[in-house]
């Protein structure tokens, strides 16, 4: 018989007692630690509102820890760049390193290496094509791209010609918005990809791309925009040219406050939730540098908004 008893019920307040002293000297103990962990964030771009958006949601998280230093580069939209940057910030000894790749391939390498080292990586809404990363933080951009699909096929009775504005052609989440939409469109049929233009996340590019299409006198009967910058531009070329966005149903992704306008204004019919992942990256951070278990990849919940729920959700920014 064992000789141990089961705590009385009066040890349960001394037991939690301890535990949560126990917590907070941890906790206390990593604040009050001497040596300043270097974070580096090797950014895409800082010209896209969204990334702007997601480089400072991190860097606020993080100044709630003094024994942190953020840094964070800005790539300006080239790969190569992106690529030299998270070369300088692991030259330079940094702790930890963020980044969303702009190129899922050609980055690979570079962070796998800086993983393989013995530094932690954190991929924040776009992967890399290996697993040599510590953890990935970031929405389902399959499944987003298969309900925008689903929602288009019900909206136009399945009968209709779409135009896709798509993001950076090398991100990952392009590559996968792009790849959940076809195969959705694909099992059913009746709907129909007439013009896939390349937009880059940026208002201009959609603008442009926009221009080129209504010059081309490409018909469409619903644009899906894979993200809310670009539905923008998108509407403005449409005003441009004479055209009520209000006659074409038009999806975006990011719910921004431009989108929740459109959608009000009844000029974009739906967009999607889609966090940056800063706040979550921040927690994942300290439990790192703790040494604490973390899983290999938190999916973020996406949320559909129309004007049904568009009232009840706050954009991002």
């Amino acid at each position: 018989m064992s000789t141990e008893s089961s705590p009385r019920p009066g040890d349960r307040p001394s037991i939690i007692l301890a535990i949560m002293i126990a917590w907070l000297t941890q906790g206390a103990a990593f604040a009050a630690d001497q040596h300043t962990y270097v974070v580096g964030f090797a950014q895409d771009t800082l010209s896209n509102d969204w990334r702007t958006a997601q480089v400072r949601e991190l860097q606020q998280a993080l100044s709630q820890h003094p024994s942190i230093h953020f840094i964070y580069t800005d790539a300006q939209g080239q790969t190569a760049q992106q690529i030299l940057d998270i070369e300088n910030l692991v030259m330079q000894g940094i702790d930890l390193l963020v980044t969303s790749p702009r190129d899922s391939k050609a980055l690979t390498p570079v962070i796998a290496q800086a993983y393989r080292q013995g530094l932690p990586v954190i991929l924040l809404t776009r992967r890399i094509e290996s697993q040599d990363y510590t953890l990935f933080i970031g929405a389902d951009d399959l499944a987003i791209g298969r309900q925008a699909a689903r929602y288009l096929r019900q909206r136009l009775a399945n009968r209709g010609r779409v135009l896709m504005l798509k993001g950076i052609p090398t991100a990952s989440t392009t590559i996968n918005r792009t790849r959940g939409f076809r195969e959705e469109i694909s099992r059913q049929g009746g709907l129909e990809i007439v013009a896939e233009k390349t937009a880059n996340y940026l208002r201009n590019d959609a603008i442009r791309a926009m221009e080129e299409v209504l010059e081309a006198g490409i018909p469409f009967d619903a644009i899906y925009a894979q993200s809310d910058s670009m539905a923008h531009g998108a509407r403005m070329a449409l005003k441009r040219a004479g055209i009520d966005p209000r006659s074409i149903p038009v999806i975006g992704i990011d719910y921004i406050s431009e989108a929740r306008r459109a959608i009000r204004a009844g000029e974009q019919e739906i967009s999607f939730t889609y966090p940056t992942g800063g706040r979550e990256g921040a927690e994942n951070i300290i439990k790192i540098l703790r040494g604490e278990p973390i899983p290999k990849d938190i999916v973020l919940d996406s949320i559909m908004v129309t004007p049904d729920n568009v009232e009840q959700l706050e954009p991002l920014f």
